[in-house]
């Protein structure tokens, strides 16, 4: 069968002018944007991608993983090949890491956590700027009411509430294992507004626009659309919101992957 090798890559992003990380007919991706730079750095070699998850269109990430299967020799230089990859790669994409994996690893299976922030502002429209990397919402909001709902996520619950399109077979109960709001102080830019927010999520794993439909929820609670109560009662029956509203995904990044291999 021949030589396999496996390596664990991490990869920043900026998903602004992307439909998400997977590769689709017809549409600008990560994904597919990462193939075709292998193939230039890596002529006539045999490689397979497989991604930690996926991401929405014009979500960004600051710590995606992915695993790289290379049939054939291995790769001569790891740091050589970095160096390449971020030569070739469009400027809204850079390789961060490459690290040697045993062939038994699964970036999917092993995933031991992930983080996500959301950012954002509200009030008076922002710069247009901003549009790549704060979610914006129109009119006032209270965030000392939106901090204390974001900790009614914590634990385990049912978030099918929070899930996009559910179906029957759905697995919509998850743990969440940390969720914080607080004013933003790492992401920063001088046409940035005075002011912006950041919703910090960690996870096992998520559903389908799970964290987008979490922020729109604490945005109805800020503007008094819904309470504290509601959201308690739909972490604990599934039973629906009302919110009909998803924030944009511009707000939203990956910020971390976490490996059993890590520790």
């Amino acid at each position: 069968m021949g030589e396999k090798h496996q390596y664990l890559l991490k990869i920043e992003f900026l998903g602004f002018r992307f439909s998400g990380w997977q590769r689709q007919p017809g549409e600008k991706t990560v994904e597919e944007m990462l193939l075709k730079t292998l193939r230039f750095v890596l002529p006539g070699m045999n490689t397979k991608l497989l991604g930690a998850g996926r991401t929405d269109a014009r979500v960004s990430a600051q710590g995606f993983a992915l695993q790289l299967l290379v049939k054939g020799p291995p790769l001569e230089s790891q740091t050589e090949f970095l160096v390449e990859m971020n030569r070739n790669l469009p400027p809204d994409i850079r390789l961060l890491s490459v690290r040697k994996v045993p062939l038994e690893f699964n970036v999917i299976r092993d995933c031991t956590g992930k983080e996500y922030r959301y950012y954002f502002t509200f009030g008076e429209k922002p710069h247009p700027f901003c549009a790549p990397f704060l979610g914006y919402f129109p009119g006032p909001l209270d965030t000392e009411i939106m901090k204390k709902g974001a900790t009614l996520f914590v634990g385990d619950h049912d978030f099918r509430a929070f899930t996009g399109s559910p179906g029957r077979d759905t697995r919509t109960k998850r743990r969440v294992t940390k969720c914080h709001l607080e004013q933003n102080s790492e992401l920063t830019a001088s046409f940035f507004p005075g002011k912006s927010y950041c919703l910090t999520v960690g996870g096992l794993g998520f559903g389908r626009y799970q964290v987008r439909l979490m922020m729109a929820a604490l945005v109805a609670l800020g503007r008094g659309a819904l309470t504290e109560h509601d959201i308690t009662e739909s972490l604990k029956t599934g039973g629906p919101l009302g919110v009909k509203e998803i924030a944009p995904a511009s707000g939203l990044q990956l910020t971390g992957v976490q490996f059993s291999i890590d520790s």
